[in-house]
């Protein structure tokens, strides 16, 4: 064997070892990562990360003895990951990414990028100059029934309205964790950036502006932030869409979860009448089960009656949310093993962040918030 194959041989064996990975923030998404990257062969966990006793719960949860950590920085220095998985708050997120891109890892980062575009685009900026891979946790974009959602909403027509809400009732942990994330971000730039990236995907048209209100419904969240709020868009196109969420102790259960896209062609709705149940709303996987889609065709006959019965697409693969977190991870592995080119995911990351954050300041000061 010559020496170019020998060495081509030794980049094989070196593409093919285990990434090992440091998991920082180990809550709700932290827990679901881990459990992702615990049960692949193409992983191995080098530590974990947390301010608190969240680690060592999870290392009980999972049988492991990973190496625990209460900073990142000591554990970036100190376990020299491949990559590194944040799923902390999101005030923390761009400079807990740019750190490891720095440090010559992978990233793999929950929504959303950053709590500013300046910052995002900071991080993205990082990855390229370091020439690693950078995947955002938009998790809905790895659900088959969300795809087909917005592939059937495709075939609907110019323009569409666009309905969408993620309420939630939250008590107890997830309250905490409510409470925790609204002293970064408003619900409807923490969880609108899923929704709004689904409308973006749904009309390749330009948004002109936004508007949108919110109410702040108690005194348990930073004064200069609302738990309610509700955000309009419309784009280039004529397509418009609205977006609802609310957090904590005091919301309505009705009508929480609705998913509903409208076109002059018809109409197809995600309808889950298991996640919609009372009681369901604080559940994470409520929020990304489906169950079946109702597609709806708008066409008439010669008395105005509609020629064809609404259509049901019972849903085969239908996964839980540990299984899309699963998916997640698996993608996050072919990027790196298969150098996927991630740059229209990031700018579209980019985008929705920008969107929601321009609903936020009209929020805050009144006003229609047009984009450039």
């Amino acid at each position: 064997m010559d020496n170019q194959n020998i060495q081509m041989d030794n980049q094989n064996i070196q593409t093919m070892q285990r990434i090992r990975i440091l998991v920082v923030g180990c809550g709700n998404m932290g827990v679901s990562h881990a459990k992702a990257y615990h049960g692949m062969a193409d992983f191995e966990i080098c530590g974990l990360v947390s301010r608190g006793a969240s680690k060592v719960a999870l290392n009980e949860e999972l049988g492991a003895t990973y190496p625990l950590f209460d900073t990142y920085e000591q554990a970036l220095h100190e376990t020299k990951p491949d990559a590194v998985c944040i799923a902390t708050y999101p005030d923390t997120h761009e400079d807990f990414a740019i750190k490891a891109f720095e440090a010559g890892c992978h990233v793999f980062i929950e929504k959303p990028l950053a709590t500013t575009v300046a910052g995002a685009q900071r991080v993205i900026a990082a990855a390229e100059k370091a020439a690693k891979k950078l995947v955002v946790g938009y998790i809905l974009r790895f659900h088959p029934s969300w795809k087909q959602f917005v592939e059937i909403g495709r075939t609907l027509g110019t323009p569409l309205v666009m309905r969408m809400n993620l309420n939630q009732q939250s008590h107890g942990h997830m309250w905490r964790v409510h409470q925790h994330l609204m002293e970064s971000l408003s619900p409807i730039v923490d969880c609108g950036v899923h929704y709004i990236d689904v409308m973006c995907q749904l009309t390749d048209a330009k948004p002109l502006q936004v508007s949108a209100i919110g109410a702040r419904l108690t005194d348990a969240i930073p004064a200069d932030n609302y738990n309610y709020g509700h955000l309009q868009i419309r784009f280039e196109d004529g397509s418009v869409g609205w977006y609802e969420a609310a957090w904590g102790p005091m919301v309505s259960e009705t009508a929480f979860f609705v998913k509903d896209i409208i076109g002059p062609k018809g109409a197809v709705s995600i309808v889950a009448a298991g996640a919609t149940q009372s009681g369901k709303s604080d559940t994470v996987a409520a929020h990304t089960q489906t169950e079946s889609l109702r597609v709806h065709d708008a066409r008439l006959n010669e008395q105005y009656q509609f020629i064809e019965k609404d259509r049901w697409i019972n849903l085969a693969d239908e996964p839980d949310h540990q299984t899309l977190c699963d998916r997640e991870q698996q993608f996050f592995l072919q990027a790196i093993r298969e150098n996927i080119n991630l740059t229209k995911a990031n700018l579209d990351a980019v985008n929705s962040l920008r969107i929601a954050l321009a609903c936020d300041e009209s929020v805050k000061t009144g006003k229609v918030v047009r984009l450039g």
